[in-house]
């Protein structure tokens, strides 16, 4: 399979390129027409959010009212507006992505969440169920995993906090646990623009802000326990760490200089109310133990039982996971145990590429072992595999578009070259590794026609050529 006769026609005159990610967006395979929704394919219906939010909102204000005499506290004036951009986000999710590709509300939502003003500062909901006491005889993480909080917006948008933890050049040491790792901000950004990059639109939109730890979250928040961990480190910087025993330590918090710390700030979604989800184990996860191994890792034919299992024998849902799988291999993140899907869209609904933060932890390596949904099933969606060879081509070349996708974001550079370079390399063995996969089993049974109306394809398919050597 190649991609000849598919170009736009301006781009065969150079002085129409424009930029590179530009050039990738204009292609026919970002341009190819989903199937017009009818209403049972969106998430949300208008009349039902906007009920439910106003809902909310009154009970803000009357809960706000309860601290309007307490000096210590920042007093905001918020407002709900119906045309507030995470509010059409929200709208706009279907069955087959979180946002559509030319959707302007997008950006707007990417430049709301770094600039609007925060009104209120918590615990997100999973740390709350904590309730500051982990179970340290299970869990074995003194890596700071619940320190997140959720930020509401002036617009009553919000969005999860994560404070930076690692300097950019830093990688993961190699006697380190995927399960201990640090979780990195701009891994968090850099998943959502590869997400996008990649035409999945799985990823909640992310964005890089400078948050004033004081201004904006001691002085924002009504949670006593959160006010309780704040504290000035020897060098006057404003700090703060997780109400939680593994992490309950001064040795383990995220300070400011002296109150600015930057962080990813990723959109919530719906309620679980209006829009519940299910979260469901990776048939390819692993084992969270310093001994352990899971089937997958010491059966080759691991596969062929999964294809025989609900809801993995029928549907795109097998296909959606090895996309997810390919997903993660480029960014390096070991640590997908779950998946999340909307429960109104059934087994053909997408997967939530959620929690990216482990990713991009090392460069100068390539885990193979999170690509063995591809290389045991050795089956690909054909609209993912012609979009990672367009990606593979110099003037579509997956660094460029990514540097220049992330060079609009606040905190750039958001990824360093060896990581930028990495995802070149990546994208290479995924290649390599379909092509193996082809060799031995034949395009038929390894390339499925997915959903995607691909009318705009060459109606052949040429078999796949072996990928670039890697540079």
């Amino acid at each position: 399979m190649d991609l000849q006769g598919m170009e736009v026609r301006a781009t065969d005159n150079p002085t129409d390129w424009g930029s590179k990610l530009g050039r990738l967006f204009a292609h026919p395979l970002y341009n190819i027409q989903t199937p017009e929704l009818v209403l049972e394919e969106r998430l949300l219906q208008s009349e039902e959010v906007m009920g439910y939010y106003r809902r909310k909102v009154s009970r803000w204000e009357r809960h706000m009212k309860l601290y309007s005499e307490a000096a210590t506290l920042l007093e905001h004036q918020a407002t709900f507006d119906p045309e507030a951009s995470w509010l059409k986000f929200h709208l706009g999710i279907n069955r087959y992505a979180l946002y559509a590709r030319e959707d302007p509300t997008i950006t707007r939502l990417l430049k709301d969440m770094q600039s609007t003003t925060v009104i209120s500062a918590d615990y997100t909901q999973d740390e709350k169920a904590l309730k500051g006491a982990c179970d340290c005889t299970r869990v074995v993480k003194p890596s700071g995993y619940h320190l997140k909080l959720a930020l509401k917006m002036q617009n009553f948008g919000k969005a999860m906090f994560k404070p930076m933890r690692q300097q950019r050049d830093q990688e993961t040491p190699d006697d380190l646990f995927y399960f201990v790792d640090f979780q990195r901000h701009n891994a968090e950004i850099a998943a959502f623009h590869l997400d996008r990059i990649l035409d999945f639109r799985r990823v909640p939109p992310v964005v890089g802000r400078l948050v004033n730890l004081t201004g904006e979250i001691l002085l924002t928040t009504h949670n006593e326990d959160l006010r309780s961990v704040f504290f000035t480190s020897p060098a006057n910087n404003t700090c703060f760490f997780a109400k939680c025993l593994y992490v309950c330590k001064t040795e383990y918090a995220v300070c400011g200089s002296p109150d600015l710390l930057e962080g990813s700030m990723s959109a919530y979604l719906p309620g679980l109310s209006i829009a519940p989800r299910i979260s469901i184990p990776n048939p390819w996860i692993r084992s969270y133990t310093f001994t352990g191994r899971e089937e997958w890792e010491v059966n080759p034919l691991y596969c062929d039982t999964i294809k025989q299992l609900y809801p993995y024998n029928s549907g795109n849902r097998l296909l959606n996971i090895i996309d997810m799988a390919i997903f993660d291999f480029l960014i390096g993140n070991m640590d997908r145990h779950h998946y999340e899907i909307f429960t109104k869209f059934g087994d053909e609904g997408f997967l939530l590429h959620f929690d990216n933060a482990r990713g991009f932890g090392k460069h100068s390596q390539d885990e193979m072992s999170i690509l063995a949904p591809l290389s045991q099933c050795c089956i690909i969606k054909r609209s993912t595999l012609l979009r990672l060879q367009l990606l593979s081509q110099d003037r579509y070349r997956l660094s460029d578009v990514m540097r220049e996708s992330l060079g609009g974001d606040a905190l750039q550079p958001v990824l360093t070259e060896p990581h930028l370079q990495a995802l070149d390399r990546r994208l290479q063995r995924v290649l390599k590794t379909v092509h193996r996969c082809v060799r031995r089993l034949g395009e038929a049974q390894v390339i499925t026609t997915d959903f995607v109306d691909t009318s705009a394809m060459p109606e052949s398919v040429k078999p796949v050529s072996a990928p670039n050597k890697e540079r």
